[in-house]
């Protein structure tokens, strides 16, 4: 993508982020609450109760990534512990098509990064072909790492020396392409012209790498991942993960603060023996506004009452608190879950 948002939307999207970082949010929009008549109002929760048996669909990812783990894992969950309910967690291309499928209705819940969700609800970048997409928050899940991984022997040290080299840029139309494409063009090169640009899912791109048929690839997800942690307990491949600090500046001065600073900690994978300093990017569990109220709330209420079960379905999950869910997103939180984390004391 490449729109500048202007220096208003981007002032916008600053307040936002500023309000979502406080530890107890204040009731304004992307902050934990709703407005009267804004998104994610009461108001707007107009889809009844849905009666019989309940079937939720979550859209999530990949299966070598983490939200296909993680959000089959709360599927589960769901499904055992709210009554009458049949829920399951669909393979998908990631956070852009869980959005487009929430908006048509085939998705119940869709998980997306905070970067994806903002442009969704702004009918921008990929989805100026569906418009805008009236998501909101249930509950804000972790922060995963853009992992920028390159062949040993490639001659890759940093983003500059991909120019000519074979890379994956992630599944076409995913968030992962949308933030390889701004590293890219902050590293001085054009992600259509100066390389070799191949468009494959984490797991694709693992399996490229092995056979020796890419340099290098980016993917945006948690961690570990499991496809990266397959790929570096390969016998006889080496991979290193390169540094992405040194483009951050340039993309929130572009972009806004939708990104962060954030280090891939040492010992995560295999012979990552010291942090590797890059780029962190927020992930949500999001719903339609037009979600009945009562449903948002007992699926909000569900998975806060298992916490412990929901801690154990991914490596990424076990930092899900209260106090976490309900701050960092980009968008409003429905008022569903609002009244849930009110209840518990976790919003004013």
């Amino acid at each position: 993508m490449k729109k500048i948002i202007s220096p208003v939307v981007l002032l916008s999207i600053m307040t936002i982020v500023a309000a979502c970082a406080a530890p107890t949010p204040a009731p304004s929009a992307g902050s934990g609450s709703s407005t009267a008549s804004g998104a994610c109002a009461p108001a707007k929760a107009t889809q009844p109760m849905p009666s019989g048996t309940l079937r939720l669909v979550i859209g999530t990812g990949g299966t070598g990534g983490v939200f296909y783990p993680y959000g089959s894992g709360i599927a589960r969950i769901l499904q055992e512990k709210m009554p009458n309910t049949q829920a399951t967690g669909e393979v998908t291309g990631g956070a852009v098509d869980n959005l487009k499928l929430l908006k048509k209705g085939d998705a119940d819940i869709a998980m997306s990064t905070i970067d994806a969700a903002y442009e969704a609800a702004e009918g921008i970048s990929v989805y100026k072909d569906v418009g805008k997409i009236p998501a909101c928050t249930l509950v804000t899940l972790y922060t995963s790492f853009v992992h920028i991984v390159a062949l040993e022997g490639s001659g890759i040290n940093k983003i500059e020396d991909m120019k000519g080299k074979r890379v994956s840029v992630g599944s076409a139309g995913s968030t992962t392409e949308v933030v390889a494409d701004r590293l890219l063009e902050a590293a001085g090169l054009d992600g259509k012209k100066d390389i070799r640009r191949e468009d494959l899912s984490v797991a694709e791109s693992v399996n490229a790498m092995k056979d020796k048929k890419l340099d290098a690839f980016f993917w945006n997800g948690g961690v570990p991942t499991a496809a990266v942690t397959d790929l570096v307990n390969t016998p006889g491949l080496k991979v290193k993960f390169i540094d992405g600090s040194a483009y951050i500046d340039k993309i929130l001065a572009k972009y806004g603060p939708l990104y962060s600073k954030f280090a891939l900690a040492k010992g995560i994978y295999k012979r990552v023996e010291q942090d590797v300093p890059g780029m962190g990017i927020g992930n949500v569990l999001l719903v339609n506004e037009n979600m009945n109220e009562q449903l948002a709330y007992n699926i909000t209420k569900t998975i806060f009452d298992n916490l412990p079960e929901v801690q154990k379905v991914h490596a990424e999950a076990k930092g899900l608190s209260l106090q976490s869910a309900v701050v960092g997103s980009s968008l409003p939180y429905h008022p569903g879950a609002i009244r849930f984390y009110k209840e518990k004391g976790a919003m004013k």
